[in-house]
């Protein structure tokens, strides 16, 4: 199967980075290199580090990106080892920073992966195959009070509790294989009036899990710290999210660098010294237009926030 990628809001990402030619640019998930095609073009002497864990991302972005080959670096890494993956190319500022947090459309697509609720596969959804964390061991091995956690916090699930439950009823008779096993569970494990509401009953679920096992949340915010830090006065970080406790994230790290004193309301006086480092170049979030929705489903859901250092 081909590594495709529909890049989303292509445009918007590439005006909102500002691409200077001989500048520095970071894709951090490079997946079929839809954006990073794009970028590359529109340098000279400027370099494009595509960072992505999945091999076979980085393999069909190597082809994808040959005609460039001088002017990019591949790193077969999770961007959130960004701080360490710059020092190790000698590298100290860069000049802009695009992050797409989606799951890639070929690892939907490709049934093996185990991603999709709409097609039948062993159940994995590991980014990085080379994992040991399937979904897999979280559905068949974690705690029923774990699982409805997940399913609360990284699902936004309103029925967590029960369908954790059924899942833990039915792993007692046999291990739980294939995707297609989780959805019936998930099925019957939701109301009947709410099963063919709205979106299908296990999105959620299946979010919830694949943001478990490849560990989507943790570590963010600290990673985008990082990366704003590494910019150069004038540089620009993008970063498009697909649910809203990825988009709150990168609003709250947004907000901490945007802002002047952050004493306590009650200090009488500044004594902390901080200084906004960064501005907002789009107050609100970008959306995807409804050509590119119709065009695209993916783009739905899909929200862009970029921001430019200052200092």
């Amino acid at each position: 199967m081909e590594f495709k990628h529909t890049p989303i809001m292509l445009e918007d990402c590439l005006e909102g980075l500002n691409i200077k030619p001989n500048g520095i640019y970071v894709d951090g998930t490079l997946g079929g290199a839809g954006h990073s095609f794009e970028i590359v073009k529109r340098l000279k002497n400027g370099k494009l580090i595509g960072i992505d864990k999945d091999i076979e991302a980085i393999n069909a972005s190597r082809i994808r990106l040959a005609d460039y080959s001088k002017k990019t670096i591949f790193v077969n890494d999770d961007f959130k080892n960004f701080k360490n993956i710059i020092a190790d190319l000698d590298i100290s500022k860069v000049d802009g920073i695009l992050l797409d947090l989606g799951v890639s459309s070929y690892q939907i697509d490709n049934a093996e992966r185990g991603f999709s609720y709409m097609k039948d596969a062993p159940i994995d959804m590991r980014m990085d195959k080379n994992q040991y964390l399937s979904a897999y061991i979280v559905v068949n091995e974690y705690p029923e009070s774990e699982i409805t956690k997940i399913l609360f916090n990284y699902g936004e699930e309103r029925y967590a509790k029960n369908i954790a439950k059924r899942i833990v009823e039915a792993r007692e008779k046999e291990p739980i294989k294939t995707t297609l096993e989780l959805v019936e569970i998930i099925r019957y494990a939701v109301p009947p009036k709410q099963r063919y509401k709205g979106s299908h009953p296990a999105k959620k679920t299946f979010q919830a899990i694949r943001i478990e096992v490849n560990g989507e949340l943790a570590k963010l915010t600290e990673t985008i710290r990082d990366m704003i830090e590494s910019l150069n006065k004038g540089g620009r970080i993008a970063i498009i999210t697909f649910h809203s406790l990825e988009d709150r994230i990168v609003k709250q790290v947004f907000k901490e660098f945007t802002i002047d004193c952050i004493c306590p309301s009650d200090f009488p006086i500044c004594v902390c010294n901080h200084r906004a480092s960064l501005k907002l170049i789009n107050k609100k979030p970008i959306e995807a237009s409804s050509y590119e929705e119709e065009a695209n489903s993916r783009s739905k859901s899909a929200k862009l926030r970029i921001a430019e250092k200052i200092i």
